[in-house]
């Protein structure tokens, strides 16, 4: 195809669309019950789209013969769209008001042959005052030449002088057409054929422990019937969440949303959001208090200053050029457009000063090393150690910052770690490392220069560590994936999760537990148990007969070869992968005493309801001291008492005990 450049125009949407030689046109509209109805249209002679004006919502894509990608039984404002749900200041909760972003202005910021940018932006003012969430936003979009796509990024900004409130999460959403996209791809052994809207209608499907979830009891294609569909079971991490979408066999073609960096997201690479799902429906998000809860939640003082931008995200449309290719190439042509645009970033196009360039950002590098003499005599290279730049904060508090920039990478197997394209501003380092418990903090502010490098140098972490490992459950990897993940209920399966690695995506797995241990809790004993068979991925509650819930308290049984010094502790140390509304006591040889050690009421995560294996990160270390252990046998019980649901309950991480310091390592379990 010939080289195009972009032309950008405006149209009343009841008229067919005129295309004049400027790259910019306008001409008289008509009226439609006494008001303009404008679009304005970018095309580059490969794509097409279509956005209202001055709301700033997509209406249209066409492409490749398809005269619009978008839902077209949607209302127009329900096709492509920024959204948010905010709340006042000292709501509680996780709800709140949901907000379609539509803007009251337009701009056109860029227009050329090469590059058209367009700007919608809503300004705030005391008027509209717990009517709409207090912030300027402006959200823009570019289209290239010769480009297969269109980029959109948001500009959040909230004065000093406006009102408190709390934002819950926000997002960029594409419904599609359901005659059309049936086939989602977010990874290489994550794909299949989805179910229809339709399918979920309540006259062909059955609700399950939440709307979310149903069970497809009469679906229109019937390969679905007696399937689970549940949006959450398509979470993915942010650090593998780069491109997903649909694919449409007639005529072949994708739809595809690439983010080629986390810097704008939440919380860190762990965090886990939504991707696509049953609509068919793609979503870029950029912050939720999913797998989370309230400790996600931003939180704006009636004195902070707030600005942020988020983006830009591409979304990347392709088609076969071999009539009687296979549609399943264009995930394979996606993935290698995705790899473009991470090599690409930070952009060089986006016109907007707040978004800083490659020579406006600096570097960081050096090496992490841990020192763990009871590991190791020498320094061991931190291999694979995720190391990140984050606002400061306490140890750990990247996992629950929400407001500035993070920018993470990993250390090769020599512990060698460079983080590049930072933007300039105060940061501490932070790092956590495969095979050790607990978070590295440099605790010197980081301050990046444009165009600068900083070289660390060596950085020493020391895990946790009292005295020798007398035993360990699990692997430090603040998941609960090594653990024992049952098979599904035969009357609750996904089909895409059977003999899958991530069999922890199945509903219904929290009442496997109850089946597995009808009569009493689980009883793990050391040397003898294997925890990738006996150790129940989840510390949930058991289900009775007249539907209420109860506690659960499991053991672990091990052996000490000579009596305790009583004068001495042990430490237990407890990594847990997530909690919801929980709490973990732990007794020693008794469990009728008081708890030696209770968390108190702990998480909001819910990722036991929603197919996760991790939400977020929590370590305690429990005491015990040598007069409570007896030479032989011993049980350390832990309990999870809250008992008023089924998805209350622990993942564990890792757990260990270790002997006094002064032990000489020989009193082996």
């Amino acid at each position: 195809m010939p080289s195009q450049g972009v032309k950008l125009y405006v149209q009343d949407k009841h008229v067919l669309t005129l295309c004049f030689p400027l790259f910019i046109s306008f001409f008289v509209l008509t009226t439609f019950f006494g008001f303009y109805h404008l679009q304005v249209v970018l095309d580059n002679g490969i794509l097409q789209v279509t956005i209202s004006n001055p709301d700033g919502i997509l209406t249209a894509i066409q492409y490749n013969g398809i005269d619009n990608l978008l839902a077209v039984e949607n209302q127009e404002a329900d096709r492509g769209y920024w959204d948010l749900v905010w709340n006042l200041a000292g709501s509680k909760g996780t709800k709140g008001k949901f907000d379609r972003i539509e803007a009251t202005s337009f701009e056109v910021i860029v227009e050329n042959e090469d590059q058209v940018e367009l700007s919608f932006t809503r300004t705030w003012n005391p008027s509209l005052e717990g009517k709409v969430v207090p912030l300027n936003i402006e959200k823009r979009f570019i289209m290239l030449r010769n480009s297969s796509g269109f980029y959109t990024y948001a500009i959040y900004e909230h004065l000093k002088e406006w009102p408190a409130f709390n934002l819950d999460r926000f997002r960029v959403a594409f419904k599609l057409r359901k005659d059309k996209f049936h086939y989602m791809a977010m990874a290489d052994n994550r794909q299949r054929y989805m179910p229809l809207p339709d399918d979920r209608l309540p006259y062909r499907s059955q609700t399950l422990a939440y709307p979310e979830a149903v069970l497809l009891v009469d679906p229109m294609e019937t390969e679905f019937r007696g399937e689970v569909d549940d949006k959450y079971q398509y979470s993915c991490e942010n650090k593998d969440n780069r491109v997903h979408g649909w694919i449409c066999n007639d005529p072949p073609v994708g739809f595809w949303q690439i983010t080629p960096s986390d810097e704008f997201r939440s919380a860190g690479p762990h965090k886990q959001n939504l991707t696509s799902h049953v609509g068919p429906t793609t979503l870029a998000v950029m912050h939720s208090v999913h797998y989370s809860g309230e400790d996600l939640i931003l939180k704006f003082g009636s004195n902070e200053a707030w600005k942020k931008v988020f983006g830009p995200i591409f979304i990347y449309l392709n088609s076969l050029s071999d009539a009687g290719g296979n549609p399943l190439s264009l995930w394979e042509d996606a993935k290698q457009q995705m790899r473009i645009e991470v090599q690409d970033w930070p952009y060089t196009f986006p016109a907007s000063q707040d978004f800083p360039q490659s020579h406006q950002r600096g570097n960081v590098s050096g090496r992490l090393l841990v020192k763990d003499r009871y590991v190791c005599k020498d320094y061991i290279p931190a291999n694979g150690a995720y190391v990140g730049l984050a606002p400061p904060g306490d140890v750990g508090s990247w996992q629950s910052e929400v407001k500035g920039y993070q920018f993470w990478t990993r250390a090769d197997e020599d512990g060698y770690f460079c983080i590049n394209n930072i933007w300039t501003g105060d940061y501490n380092l932070y790092a956590w490392v495969p095979g050790f418990i607990g978070d590295y903090k440099y605790d010197v502010i980081i301050t990046p220069s444009a165009g600068y490098d900083i070289f660390m140098g060596d950085l020493v972490y020391e895990p946790p560590r009292d005295g020798p490992t007398l035993w360990e459950i699990g692997v430090p990897d603040r998941t609960a994936a090594e653990f024992y993940v049952p098979d599904p209920s035969p009357m609750f399966v996904n089909r895409l999760y059977v003999n899958h690695p991530d069999r922890f995506r199945q509903y219904g797995l929290w009442e496997r537990y109850a089946d597995l241990y009808p009569d009493r809790d689980l009883v793990y004993t050391v040397g003898v148990s294997d925890y990738t068979k006996d150790w129940f991925f989840a510390q949930v509650t058991r289900k009775n007969d007249d539907n209420t819930y109860q506690g659960t308290t499991w053991q672990i049984k091990f052996k000490l070869d000579c009596a305790a010094n009583e004068t001495e502790t042990y430490k237990l140390r407890l990594a847990l992968a997530t909690a919801h509304a929980a709490e973990l006591q732990v007794r020693v040889n008794d469990d009728g005493k008081s708890p030696l050690f209770s968390s108190g009421q702990i998480g909001k995560d819910n990722t036991i309801a929603r197919h996760g294996i991790h939400g977020l990160y929590r370590l305690y270390h429990v005491g015990i001291p040598g007069n409570l252990l007896l030479e032989g046998d011993n049980t350390i019980f832990l309990t999870q008492p809250k008992s008023t649901s089924p998805f209350q309950g622990i993942m564990y991480d890792y757990i260990r005990l270790e002997g006094p310091a002064s032990s000489n390592g020989n009193k082996k379990p």
